[in-house]
């Protein structure tokens, strides 16, 4: 893509709106912009990104069983009143009515929804278990939105939920839901921690969340220091594809959000050199919440025996836009974002240092196109912007790596490549630059 022809409308001065790095950073580099409270424009580097995250997701949904649909925005108030949460879920629930005076509401969660579509399309053991599981806007009216997109009252979420016949089978739907988890966001280059956490309003009683750890997180968190360096799971292969083994391996150490922090374990389970009270940002979390839809809204299938099973059920969220603010607040300098390769908006920024230049021009041009053809996502400065400008630009926008090509070094043939994170910098010929580009990029993306 040609900045040119881009839309990109960065700014250079810190607003004033924003309190926390990651919202400061995504309204200069020119990825969002508010519409209203708590609501945001997504702007086609944002949606890109946005996008990266949604198909990591998706992939790793897809990995663990889990079969995508997809569910609407505004529900009916019967459903809710059925389950019983419609008046006890709070003014966070967007009520309205439609022309015909019926009762809706903008679904903040999908549990009803999906209990009802289950209930009304399977009947058998024969066809179970399932977990089904869609990517959907969400509104939640926050009393105070605030930190851009990290607590917005208009979100992406992926929820995911699992039917089963038993306490056994679901207790397994969550095993394999929580190391999707861990897949998940190591992709993204983040290191999440699962806490046992609070149910809230979802109900049940198993729940984690996964957290980031951040000093602008919205709560206290506490945990294991080893926990910081366990290698990321794999579905298939773990302790035998035995995933039981991978969630004790993982909850063995203390971690607990601050509503589920026990001081006199945390101090006698940690040694004092490994304890990490922490800020953290929830990117997921998950429940198993047993029979609370499916016993409220008559969620039931034929056994085996003929008789009527009442289904186990669980509920998997992950924050897709929070994300985006996430990755920011765990990978970020002084002079912007440094994107993991993996959600970047593209992977090379491509900087001509003198446009109009035929020798450079040129020079760009087929580079430029050779490095398109190959698969690399290439962002090519072409603007006749000064050269301190290209280079503030492109360390705020934060694409992995760098091309800077000028006429000194064309004199010899040769281009600079910088790397974002570490701000490694090097000067190889034209050919070996594509080599060691193409090499770099299909090696980060390739998922083991």
């Amino acid at each position: 893509m040609r900045l040119s022809q881009y839309f990109m409308p960065i700014m250079r001065d810190m607003p004033k709106e924003a309190e926390i790095i990651s919202h400061q950073l995504m309204l200069r580099a020119g990825l969002v912009r508010q519409s209203s409270s708590g609501i945001y424009s997504w702007l086609p580097a944002g949606h890109r990104v946005l996008r990266k995250i949604s198909e990591i997701v998706r992939e790793e949904q897809d990995r663990a069983g889990a079969i995508e649909m997809l569910m609407p925005t505004i529900q009916s108030a019967d459903l809710w009143i059925e389950s019983g949460r419609y008046d006890d879920y709070g003014k966070e629930m967007l009520r309205i009515t439609d022309r015909h005076g019926r009762d809706m509401l903008y679904g903040p969660t999908n549990e009803e929804l999906i209990t009802q579509i289950f209930r009304d399309g399977v009947s058998s053991y024969r066809d179970l278990p399932r977990n089904l599981y869609h990517i959907q806007w969400k509104f939640r009216d926050e009393v105070r939105p605030r930190f851009g997109v990290m607590r917005g009252r208009e979100f992406l979420m992926k929820d995911a939920y699992s039917f089963d016949l038993s306490v056994e089978d679901a207790r397994r739907a969550y095993y394999r839901m929580f190391t999707a988890y861990l897949r998940t966001f190591a992709r993204m280059g983040l290191r999440s921690i699962p806490m046992a956490a609070d149910t809230g309003p979802i109900g049940g009683k198993l729940s984690h969340e996964f957290i980031i750890l951040a000093d602008t997180g919205e709560s206290e968190v506490f945990c294991h220091a080893d926990l910081l360096e366990m290698d990321t799971p794999d579905i298939e292969t773990d302790f035998d594809g035995d995933l039981e083994q991978v969630f004790n391996a993982w909850t063995a150490k203390y971690a607990a959000t601050e509503e589920m922090h026990d001081a006199a374990r945390f101090e006698k389970e940690v040694p004092e050199t490994k304890r990490i009270s922490a800020r953290g940002i929830e990117v997921g979390h998950i429940f198993n919440f047993g029979q609370k839809y499916s016993e409220a809204m008559n969620c039931r299938v034929q056994g085996p025996d003929g008789k009527l099973i009442t289904l186990e059920m669980g509920s998997y969220g992950i924050g897709v836009s929070r994300l985006l603010g996430a990755i920011i607040e765990a990978s970020h300098d002084e002079n912007g974002i440094i994107w993991p390769l993996s959600v970047a908006p593209f992977h090379v920024g491509l900087v001509n240092l003198k446009s109009g230049d035929s020798v450079t021009d040129t020079a760009c041009e087929a580079l430029y196109a050779d490095l398109t053809s190959s698969g690399i996502e290439v962002l090519y400065d072409d603007s006749d912007n000064r050269a301190g400008a290209k280079f503030a630009a492109m360390d705020l926008i934060g694409l992995p790596y760098q091309v800077v090509v000028g006429p000194r070094g064309l004199q010899d043939g040769n281009v600079e490549i910088r790397t974002r994170a570490g701000g490694e910098q090097q000067t190889m010929d034209i050919a070996a630059a594509k080599t060691y580009l193409n090499e770099k990029i299909r090696d980060g993306l390739t998922v083991q």
